[in-house]
């Protein structure tokens, strides 16, 4: 049991770190060990609390940390990410916006979950792991009024209630990000967003991930005082 278990975080080890490399981010040991560490404590809660549907760890490692990393690249070339102010909405257990925040430090995240035990879970991630540049806020994203650089969600709601539910989050300039699946899908709800948003599709290459993926970005969103 105990092989088995070294082999296994080995194995998640290798599968981050080379993910990581072929996401093109040069993360130091002490980021990639946060990472895993936040892994193992997702997996560890799921078991009483559900906080997501994936159980097998590497398929987590995929699926929620992998898919969470690869936005990083696309959007450093869309903003100052690395000094950005974002907020995350609709985060669950911290997903994009936790791995954001662990890889960019002088960044600064609101997490925005509105259940209980999942905002819980969040809380002990920064308790655990020292997490000064973030906030989590329990609690749904109509109710805050408090303008951001980026906004960024992952499995949340259609784009037309993203930014819809996002304008008081939204100043001249925000980013919207939304992580989507596939093209077609993506197309129907951008019909949907007011005329007046700007669209951009980035395909996104998640390591071991056959799926599709996309980041749709937003911008020229109506804020919530226009």
């Amino acid at each position: 049991m105990v092989q088995s278990a070294l082999s296994l975080s080995e194995s998640l080890e290798d599968l981050l770190h080379e993910g990581a490399k072929a996401l093109g981010l040069e993360l130091d040991s002490g980021c990639e060990g946060r990472l895993l560490a936040y892994l193992k404590l997702m997996i560890k809660w799921n078991a009483v609390f559900n906080l997501t549907a994936i159980r097998d760890p590497r398929q987590m490692l995929i699926q929620h940390l992998l898919d969470s990393l690869s936005v990083i690249p696309v959007l450093r070339r869309h903003l100052d990410l690395d000094h950005a102010q974002l907020a995350d909405v609709g985060s669950g257990a911290g997903l994009p916006g936790l791995p954001i925040a662990m890889v960019c430090p002088s960044a600064r995240l609101v997490s925005v979950e509105p259940v209980g035990k999942k905002a819980a879970f969040q809380r002990q991630v920064c308790a655990e792991f020292a997490l000064t540049n973030v906030e989590i806020v329990a609690g749904r994203v109509e109710s805050l009024d408090r303008p951001v650089d980026l906004v960024t969600c992952r499995a949340f709601a259609s784009l037309a209630d993203f930014a819809k539910g996002s304008s008081g989050l939204i100043r001249p300039g925000t980013v919207l990000a939304a992580l989507k699946g596939q093209g077609a899908e993506i197309d129907v709800e951008c019909k949907a967003l007011p005329p007046e948003c700007q669209i951009e599709i980035e395909p996104l290459h998640v390591p071991y991930l056959p799926a599709q993926r996309h980041l749709v970005l937003i911008r020229n969103a109506p804020a919530r005082h226009s």
